[in-house]
């Protein structure tokens, strides 16, 4: 007798009982319940007060809930001699900006590596992937001689130019292009008369989707929460993470300030993840492509 097949909806669901869908969601939202924890223990002790913030065993809860964290904030950056909003559009400029170029370099020179064939197209890639080695403190004396030889010591493009430059990012798409754009698309293209860029802009970087964007994610959290940096001194041109790490280096007073500064400066990069995690989802689950 033919086994009857189980359907959700007008979807047929094979290999699995219900008893088992179920112990998977069960263990698929306490694991992620227990991921979240972190987060939710920061959330709650921005609305602490500063007797509680202090408690040993730690609570998971919030007895005389306040916002007295936020206002004491909002007040601590309007004392400033640097209006707030400076702050906010260094860190926004800079983000945008650095996150932009590293997608564009980043892919084009991905493109080149992985679709295109020129001479010493390989020692090229082995040069790249040996820089993923080496952390970015050993390499500060170096990027700081480089800077001050073209002047950019103090001004935006000290920050902005390293970052376009991010090796991570480049290996990241040089992967995924040999293995997700398949060659036989790119000559149909060359063969219609698409342009070598047209190609890569329009083909290309469509069907690499999930890699730029978990690109975008990766470099915008990384500009995002950059803080104090050796190559900027002007109090004007720092970041709203540097203004932050000032407010929390002011003493126990100002603990309550400090956490509420973690939640403001942790919302726009989750934020960021949580909207582009679907598309990356999705576009993984559709962009698969045979020759």
């Amino acid at each position: 007798m033919a086994k009857k097949l189980r359907t959700r909806g007008h979807r047929v669901v094979l290999n699995r009982s219900a008893g088992g869908d179920t112990g998977i969601t069960i263990v698929l939202t306490l694991m992620g319940l227990f991921m979240f924890l972190p987060m939710y223990y920061v959330i709650i002790q921005s609305f602490k007060p500063l007797d509680e913030l202090f408690m040993f065993p730690p609570r998971f809860y919030v007895i005389n809930p306040t916002f007295d964290n936020f206002t004491d904030l909002v007040t601590l950056l309007s004392d400033s001699w640097v209006p707030f909003s400076r702050y906010i559009f260094n860190t926004v400029f800079i983000t945008l900006f650095g996150t932009l170029g590293n997608l564009i370099f980043g892919s084009m020179a991905a493109y080149a590596l992985a679709k295109l064939r020129f001479p010493g197209r390989n020692a090229i890639f082995q040069l790249i992937v040996m820089s993923l080695m080496f952390h970015s403190t050993v390499n500060q004396v170096t990027h700081f001689i480089i800077l001050s030889a073209f002047g950019w010591i103090d001004t935006y493009l000290s920050i902005i130019v390293p970052s376009m430059a991010g090796t991570m990012g480049l290996y990241l798409m040089k992967q995924f292009m040999e293995t997700s754009v398949p060659d036989t698309v790119l000559e149909s293209a060359r063969l219609d008369g698409a342009s070598e860029f047209r190609t890569y802009l329009t083909i290309a970087m469509p069907m690499v989707k999930p890699a730029w964007l978990t690109l975008i994610i990766e470099c915008f959290k990384t500009l995002w929460n950059s803080g104090s940096s050796i190559y900027i001194h002007s109090e004007e041109l720092k970041t709203f993470n540097y203004a932050i790490q000032q407010i929390v280096s002011g003493g126990i007073a100002r603990s309550g300030a400090g956490a509420a500064a973690t939640v403001v400066m942790m919302l726009v990069p989750v934020g960021v993840f949580v909207l582009n995690q679907s598309k990356i989802i999705e576009t993984m689950g559709s962009s698969g492509m045979k020759d």
